[in-house]
């Protein structure tokens, strides 16, 4: 038996989405989760670099290295790209957590069970708890134990705090929203003469004595890769005969009817005014909140209110709401108001770490089971896809070991109407295969195999199962004229076509700026023709050429210029500047918050790279760390080969 399908039970595959969920936001700013602190008693070898006494080890950026390439599905390959990256990121990260420590803005074990458990479906929450056993075996199937991450998830609050401190105070003056405004809103018109591809093929096409002297000089470089011929044996679900009785399916809902408890739950919008200690803010903040739930209690608008005030970005778009919670989901004196409110009841002011909350409960559920007839279609799909699970399983054990017995007569592994065998000759890998395209799981499969081998049976997308039998090896050899003049053909044609369009485009500029700019004059000697754009902005494309970007210049020089040549989406162009429309103010005021968001996001952007890098130096200017380059450069050379 081979253990392809393990990863499909449902649980593992539901809470393993949340922990990369969880992983994804600690990567928004150092691309990793945690685990990458090493044991203290580490030698000095394993060491890549120390901060402020805590070790970042060899073993322990290799872990992460791989998270990364797993986690992104990327190919091994990449990860000379990505190694150096992240190990200075590591470096980074722990530099910041320091800071936030040193700051004294830490996060309690409240604030981070709270964090956590934002992250977890109402599936995962058994009891008003974290199903520990569950969140602890996933996390270790990516190297992980909890302790590591939650240590590193704390960081990342931790960081954030930080970084949320030394952005307060970032103001965008008015006058720079206007410029923004301006720059983006105002128009040029251009004339273009493009020069296409198309219109030079036939001068560019290449003679065979071109050919010929392309292969006789390029010779060593001309190799065929390795190609393979095989008989490749497919399993396809849709075509296995599973029709479940109406026993089948009741004796599969009552042997999981725990998946089908659905826990008291309430659904809850709300209204967050945020306090801050270092402000000593909590009396005004209070006020504030109080005088929302007077205008609450007094008929205003729940969901407006929330809209206007709500400092809870993510419900607050929505006018508060949270949509349904269960117990153990958030913090224990939101969950208490929560809980004890009835329909269409507003709570009272709740105060928790994060400020001031007021509750409204749109609706509420007990504890209940859901009923078989509720559940049947979802049973149904589950028992179908354990079924297939299993049956798939069977054919492919029984098709890998046919093919091993007589792999000269692979049709005869193929027993049953969903397996189906298909000849693939001379097959190199990244090319595309018969009925299943381009394919990177059969490529990794077949690597390094030798004839009469047999792959081990690969998963392929929409469930389907496949293995292949290797009939015949072409090692790679030097590549005849004959099979690569195609591929020379191309390649004398493209460089042929782009020195003829840098030619005749730079020709057509000379002429226009010997004729006084004339560009229309200059292309009718040349044959050409003259076309003027529609008044565009910076963000707009023009019509035959392509984004406005290309043309930025036609902005900021003066009317008569002439630009170029251009590289544009089909060709060359040569242009001349024929308007500047300025933009017109009206709309500045409507446009104004969104702007000062926008330019305040790339100030924060721009700041926090200064700030990280300033960290970085003044702790290493400090001897807080200690970086062993001979370990760093020793395990980036090993990912370079």
């Amino acid at each position: 038996m081979f253990d392809l399908f393990r990863s499909r039970d449902k649980a593992v595959r539901i809470l393993l989405g949340v922990i990369l969920g969880v992983v994804a936001i600690s990567m928004v700013g150092y691309l990793i989760p945690g685990g990458w602190l090493g044991d203290q008693a580490s030698t000095s070898s394993d060491t890549l670099a120390t901060v402020a006494g805590e070790k970042i080890t060899v073993l322990g950026a290799q872990q992460q290295i791989a998270n990364v390439v797993r986690t992104r599905n990327l190919p091994p390959e990449m990860m000379k790209l990505f190694a150096p990256q992240i190990l200075q990121s590591l470096i980074t990260q722990r530099a910041m957590a320091y800071e936030a420590h040193r700051l004294g803005l830490d996060v309690t074990d409240a604030d981070l069970a709270y964090a956590i458990r934002l992250q977890m479906p109402a599936q995962l929450i058994k009891d008003g708890v974290v199903d520990k056993e569950l969140y602890s075996r996933v996390l270790a199937d990516q190297g992980l134990s909890v302790p590591q991450f939650e240590a590193d998830f704390r960081d990342q609050l931790m960081v954030g705090r930080l970084q949320r401190l030394e952005q307060e105070g970032i103001v965008v003056a008015p006058a720079e929203i206007e410029q923004e405004y301006r720059r983006r809103n105002e128009k040029a018109k251009i004339d273009y003469v493009l020069i296409s591809p198309a219109s030079l093929q036939a001068a560019a096409q290449p003679k065979d004595s071109d050919i010929q002297n392309y292969y006789d000089q390029n010779k060593a470089s001309f190799k065929t890769a390795e190609k393979r011929s095989m008989a490749l044996l497919t399993i396809d679900p849709a075509k296995l005969p599973i029709n479940p009785t109406e026993n089948d399916l009741l004796a599969l809902y009552n042997s999981q009817k725990d998946r089908f408890r659905v826990p008291a739950r309430v659904k809850i919008r709300h209204i967050l005014l945020k306090t801050d200690p270092q402000k000593k803010d909590d009396a005004a903040v209070e006020a504030k909140a109080t005088d929302l739930l007077n205008q609450i209690k007094k008929g205003g608008d729940f969901a407006a209110l929330a809209k206007a005030n709500s400092q809870d970005p993510g419900s607050a778009v929505k006018g508060g709401e949270l949509d349904w919670i269960v117990k153990g989901q958030t913090v224990p004196e939101f969950e208490k108001a929560a809980f004890a409110l009835k329909p269409n009841e507003t709570s009272n002011l709740v105060k928790t770490t994060y400020g001031y909350h007021i509750l409204q409960c749109e609706a509420r559920e007990d504890a209940h089971l859901k009923p078989f007839a509720e559940v049947k279609d979802q049973v149904a799909a589950d028992y179908r896809s354990q079924q297939t699970t299993r049956l798939e399983q069977q054919l492919a054990d029984k098709a890998a070991a046919a093919l091993k017995k007589d792999p000269l007569h692979p049709e005869n592994a193929a027993t049953d109407p969903s397996e189906q065998v298909t000849r693939v000759d001379n097959y190199a890998s990244g090319e595309p295969i018969p009925g299943l395209g381009v394919s990177a799981e059969i490529d990794t499969a077949l690597a390094g195999l030798r004839k009469g081998q047999v792959t081990a049976p690969v998963a392929l997308p929409g469930s389907k199962i496949a293995m292949a039998v290797v009939t015949d090896v072409v090692a790679p050899h030097p590549a005849s004229l004959a099979e690569v003049s195609g591929q020379i053909r191309e390649t004398l044609l493209r460089q042929n076509t782009d020195r003829l369009l840098n030619e005749k485009s730079a020709d057509l500029l000379a002429k226009a700026r010997s004729m006084n700019g004339d560009l229309a004059k200059a292309a009718q000697s040349m044959g050409l023709t003259v076309k003027t754009s529609s008044d565009f902005d910076r963000s707009a494309a023009v019509e035959g050429l392509g984004s406005a970007s290309l043309v930025a210049d036609a902005f900021v020089r003066p009317v008569g210029s002439l630009l170029g040549p251009i590289t544009a989406a089909d060709g060359r162009a040569v242009v001349k500047v024929v308007s500047h429309t300025p933009a017109d103010t009206a709309g500045l005021a409507a446009q104004s918050a969104g702007l000062r968001e926008e330019l305040k996001s790339k100030i924060v952007q721009q700041r926090t790279a200064l700030f990280e890098e300033g960290i970085r130096a003044r702790l290493e200017k400090e001897g807080k760390i200690k970086i062993n380059k001979d370990a760093l450069s020793r395990l980036l050379q090993s990912y370079r080969g």
